[in-house]
């Protein structure tokens, strides 16, 4: 096994499809329109030496070692900024370049250190690479006078020298290694779009400075990697590298954060992982990162991670290390002897939108084959169960439309209830260059969010509304495109009911709902909303991009209905450029809910009571499955307050830091008999847990995800799980203890079943992602090659279906008690709960939960930043240093739910949505003050967790 080889072209692919014929080194070369010299010969095969040149970043043209020869012209021009053209006659090695390009390569190694054999870029240097593909055999200048590598000059100390920077935790900056190439300045520019970096200084003085000449933690560097991958030295060089060496193999994955999907070449020394490099050939990354996925995987070998499996009888006792079978058997008695007592509905699972495609399928059919019930749920029922249901009303299938290769071709973009640069930055990324190319932008939230204003990308409109009032605003902008007419009735015509058109629009176009009637409701101003939905309706190419702030409400459902509205009344569906584009926030949230997690659904979103397909299933697992829809994760915690819900198998999830109301979570848990966890760490919900079964990390096992954008991708093996088997293992073995007689071998044996038995994923197969890298469901017969874009020449369920969306206030209101709103989101250097990232070196960026609070806010209740204050809701309080900031509006917080000694979710309420039950996150009403220490809930918590997580005695190692 090898490193998995990517050729650099040099400069970005041209899209043109006019063709031009050259002839580079009197080879014929057929290119589109628009190529650069440089890639046109690394297509034909011939390379030519570079050092500022990458295929990730625009041509530049600095560093002179690219010249050509062309026939009928004068000098040597640069083969990078030099196109193609027809007729041309090429010569890319001639007496003339040779020594013009030794005479260049002298230069740089002049001012070089010559440290190559100790230097972590050995091996791995295009400097070196190019010294050598040139003929450097000596440096005629010497290595006196002024230079940038020798601390002392003969002067004493040289002012040109500076010491290496490592302020960062995962990469090292050596200005004495730095050829001035720039390429890391047009990384962060031109892929991440921070512009963070930028060349200091003139001539020999130059060199590159984070921000105002700071250190790199400092600087606005959100440490993405891109200028670490571009860097050809070891100017900028993981610290992973210097500690362990170059890899000598590596493996293509998936990185299992967010629910972008990037695909990632995990970079190996024998077993132990080296660092994780964004694959260019990923279809949803293109070859970029973000510092989770880039750098944040130290917590696989965290010396918290629990590798045994254990056991206690009460949760007020210490673990007990044991073996796995003894594990699994108990776990598999303690579910029969709960069925027999209290009944066969009394115990349920709970899916995990960490784990694969297989993983979670396996759990979904051991709840319905073994325990014989339809109670599994999982994590998408608190954060896009409403895109599932409101998009499968409005379009028939429960996804976005889109894939992320869209945004290149939009021309507008509404961005409501998601912060893509801190939750998805990777996408992030690529709208921001989109918007510096010229397309426009609507933000719809309450927070301003970083596209607001970041660096050559401002919002032509940020409408920031009132928490909750999402269905107003949305509802609003149908408004003006109704009764100004701007509908576009031809798309309507052919793609939608007419009939259910008419009653919508003349539900929009009443009075009551005009931007100038719901201003007072929305605050957002009449003016604003009626040049935003105009923008949308007439900017072209329209989409929309949606998260948790629009899915986490009692109405999270109508609103993704009225986003469906809008963008089906604007004709915004079924080609490149638009779209309804839900943001999943987990690495398999969208493969979670599309292997039939939900109490109410089979694999493949059909429903339970549907005769044929339970047919298909019964068939296959030998069983008969109920045609009753189980328990929903609120449902099960309820009917374990009441008594009669008793066991509970949770896959990789930590339902007591994620899900609402702290308080109902811990008692519906604290009442049940048998709770069994399965993870990397002892979470939060560990606390309530009866058996501990150690998890496995993605680096640790095959199968597949599915992101945000339908699309599944291979996840593959790169070691040895560390606590004995992968997550699916674990399933299988537990499902034999409790009498199934599973023999899979291999998860792909699992797809295969998946493909068998679910219409969407029939033509999928390992073998098939290997050929094709990925494909985005539904890919079967009809679309064997996978559906990029969805809806093309119809709606999946015949006719789009246009729905009344009524705005209904929530219940949690605010007054004298809890005059203000929380809400909450994400940050970029977290994930989640935290449990992964919290255990990485990410916490130099956000070590604990901040109170975002407007000055005039923080001024009335006495509230300086910095200091602590309590924040108490209806439900609960909790303690947290406050960031006074104008992000928010007055009479709006916000924080964060990443750390669990805040546990933000002790604030939140039971208020969910009316369709799915997804919790109403995002209106809390609540109050702020100052406070002197942690809450008497806080205090309790962390005994009561401290006491939970004692080991008794621990084996040396798992079976």
């Amino acid at each position: 096994m090898l490193l998995v080889p990517e050729t650099d072209f040099g400069t970005p692919a041209s899209r043109a499809e006019t063709l031009v014929t050259l002839t580079i080194d009197g080879r014929e070369i057929t290119v589109p329109e628009g190529t650069s010299i440089m890639r046109a010969s690394m297509e034909a095969g011939i390379q030519v030496p570079k050092l500022c040149a990458t295929d990730m970043v625009d041509a530049f043209g600095s560093c002179r070692l690219c010249l050509i020869e062309i026939e009928g012209r004068n000098g040597t021009p640069a083969s990078c900024t030099t196109p193609v053209a027809p007729g041309l006659i090429v010569h890319t090695q001639t007496a003339r370049l040779k020594d013009i390009r030794k005479g260049v390569m002298e230069l740089y190694i002049s001012d070089h250190p010559l440290d190559c054999l100790t230097c972590a870029a050995n091996g791995d240097c295009e400097l070196q690479d190019m010294a050598g593909a040139v003929g450097l055999r000596d440096v005629r200048y010497g290595y006196e006078g002024d230079n940038h590598v020798k601390t002392r000059d003969s002067d004493g100390l040289n002012a040109r020298w500076m010491p290496k920077d490592e302020s960062n935790p995962y990469f090292t900056y050596d200005p004495s290694k730095c050829i001035v190439c720039s390429r890391c300045v047009r990384a962060c520019e031109e892929v991440q779009g921070t512009f963070a970096l930028t060349i200091e200084g003139r001539g020999f003085d130059s060199r590159v400075s984070p921000g105002q000449h700071e250190d790199f933690l400092s600087s606005e560097c959100v440490s993405c990697g891109a200028c670490v991958q571009a860097c050809p030295t070891a100017t900028l060089t993981e610290k992973s590298v210097i500690s362990i060496g170059q890899p000598e193999h590596s493996v293509v994955t998936t990185c299992a954060y967010c629910g972008v999907g990037c695909s990632f070449k995990a970079e190996m020394r024998g077993e132990e992982l080296v660092r994780m490099v964004p694959w260019k050939d990923g279809q949803a990354n293109r070859g970029h990162s973000c510092v989770k996925g880039r750098f944040a995987y130290g917590y696989s070998t965290h010396k918290e991670r629990i590798l045994n499996p254990m056991i206690r009888e009460k949760v007020t006792d210490p673990w007990r290390e044991v073996s796995w079978d003894e594990a699994l058997a108990h776990t598999a008695a303690e579910f029969r002897r709960i069925q027999y007592q209290y009944g066969r509905e009394s115990i349920g699972g709970i899916t995990s939108s960490r784990c694969t495609n297989e993983e979670t399928y396996l759990v979904q059919k051991l709840i319905r084959a073994g325990f014989g019930n339809n109670n599994v749920d999982t994590c998408a029922r608190v954060c896009h169960s409403p895109t599932g249901y409101g998009l499968g009303q409005a379009f028939g299938t429960s996804a976005g439309t889109q894939n992320f290769d869209s945004v290149e071709n939009t021309d507008v973009v509404i961005v409501i209830g998601a912060n893509p640069t801190d939750g998805h930055p990777v996408f992030g990324s690529r709208l921001k260059k989109r918007l510096r190319q010229g397309a426009k932008l609507i933000v719809i939230d309450p927070r301003r969010i970083d596209l607001v204003r970041t660096p050559h990308v401002e919002a032509a409109y940020h409408l920031p509304l009132r928490p909750g009032t999402n269905v107003a605003v949305v509802t609003a902008l149908a408004h003006v495109i109704v009764t100004e007419g701007l509908c576009d009735e031809a798309f309507i015509r052919t793609r939608c009911d007419w009939s259910e058109f008419e009653d919508w629009a003349g539900f929009v176009a009443e009075e009551r709902h005009s931007p100038e009637a719901t201003e007072a409701l929305t605050g957002v101003p009449a003016e604003a909303l009626r040049g935003a939905a105009r923008l949308f309706a007439t900017g072209g190419n329209g989409s929309i991009y949606y998260g948790l702030g629009v899915t986490e409400h009692s109405q999270g459902s109508t609103t993704v209905m009225a986003i469906a509205n809008l963008a089906m009344a604007t004709g915004n569906i079924g080609r490149p450029g638009v779209g309804v584009n839900p943001l999943r926030g987990q690495n398999n949230v969208q493969g979670s809910c599309d292997m039939g997690s939900f109490p109410h659904e089979l694999p493949g979103y059909r429903h339970v009571s549907d005769d044929a397909t339970r047919d298909i299933f019964e068939k296959l697992w030998g069983v008969t499955l109920s045609d009753e829809p189980g328990l929903r994760i609120p449902n099960m915690l309820d009917a374990a307050v009441d008594g009669s819900f008793k066991g509970l198998y949770i896959q990789g999830e930590d339902i007591l830091q994620s899900d609402p109301d702290t308080k109902h979570v811990a008692a519906g848990l604290a009442a049940m008999e048998c709770v069994v966890v399965q993870d990397l760490f002892l979470n939060e919900t560990a606390n309530y847990a009866h058996v501990f079964l150690p998890g496995s990390t993605f680096l640790e096992k095959d199968g597949t995800f599915t992101n945000a954008e339908r699309r599944i991708n291979r996840v593959r093996r790169v070691m040895t799980p560390r606590n004995g088997y992968a997550d699916w293992e674990v399933t299988q073995n537990l499902a034999r203890a409790m009498g199934l007689g599973w023999d899979y071998t291999h998860p792909s044996e699992i797809m295969d079943e998946i493909a068998a038995t679910t219409p969407s994923f029939a033509k999928v197969s390992y073998a098939y992602l290997d050929e094709k890298g990925s494909v985005q469901w539904p890919c079967n017969e009809q679309a064997p090659e996978g559906s990029p874009i969805m809806h093309v020449d119809g709606f999946v369920r015949g006719k789009g279906k246009f729905i009344r969306t009524e705005y209904v206030a929530t219940d949690e209101k605010t007054g004298p008690r809890f005059p203000l709103l929380l809400t909450t989101g994400r940050i970029l250097s977290q994930y989640n709960v935290g449990a992964q990232t919290r255990r990485t070196e990410n916490v130099v960026w956000h070590e604990e939960d901040r109170l975002e609070i407007h000055p005039h806010d923080a001024e009335l209740r006495g509230v300086r930043d910095g200091d602590w204050v309590r924040l108490a809701s209806r439900s609960g309080d909790t303690t947290l240093r406050a960031l006074i900031t104008d992000r928010v509006a007055t009479g709006v917080v916000y924080t964060t739910f990443h750390h669990p000694t805040t546990q933000a979710n002790v604030i939140t309420t039971d208020f969910s949505d009316w369709a799915t039950n997804c919790p109403e996150y995002k209106v809390t009403a609540v109050q702020i003050s100052p406070s002197n220490g942690p809450s008497e809930w806080q205090t309790e918590y962390e005994d009561q967790a401290r006491q939970s997580r004692r080991i008794a005695a621990k084996l040396e190692a798992a079976e």
